[in-house]
């Protein structure tokens, strides 16, 4: 890799291969989710992805390139790491707070790059391109917030359990009498 050109179109694979993985992957924590709003949510976020995935087939066809065969490493560990966690068979609350957190990182990580690709099409002012990708990167903005919101929302039905909670009130204690003394 040698321009910048070619660093662009390599963000643009790599993205483009993030946001098919995540159409998948969106449709499992819609099938996941225990609270009806958040598998609305993740069921439009699901369509909004489709929508992006055709936005940057257009970038490609703006700058007449093909997508190189790529695999966006990134997403595709988050996505692994969900697998991995729903084999712990957790309770369904506990499964959702997981899952939005999964959520919002994935939302942190594509608004990263798309920042960085719309950086990039701005500097080689390709003017289109940046202006699909910003409006990718607003949808993402929008989610990640939604997404923040149902972080704040959503609670454990069970914080602790009896024993845990002695340990931290014995815990608390003893650091409350290590200062007084």
């Amino acid at each position: 890799m040698q321009t910048g050109h070619e660093l662009f179109i390599h963000g643009l694979t790599d993205i483009l291969d993030g946001e098919q993985q995540l159409v998948d992957a969106l449709e499992t924590l819609a099938d996941d989710s225990a609270n009806p709003q958040l598998k609305k949510a993740f069921e439009m976020h699901r369509r909004e992805t489709q929508d992006q995935i055709k936005r940057l087939n257009q970038c490609f066809e703006l700058l007449g390139e093909t997508p190189e065969q790529s695999e966006c490493k990134g997403l595709k560990g988050l996505i692994e790491e969900k697998q991995a966690f729903s084999e712990e068979d957790p309770e369904p609350d506990i499964l959702d707070i997981f899952d939005v957190g999964a959520a919002i990182k994935a939302e942190t990580y594509e608004i990263c790059e798309y920042k960085s690709l719309i950086q990039m099409a701005r500097e080689m002012r390709h003017t289109k391109a940046a202006q699909l990708l910003t409006q990718t990167l607003k949808e993402e903005q929008a989610t990640l917030k939604k997404m923040e919101a149902f972080q704040k929302k959503l609670k454990p039905n069970q914080m602790m359990t009896e024993e845990q909670r002695e340990k931290a009130t014995t815990s608390a204690g003893k650091k409350t009498r290590k200062r007084a003394a």
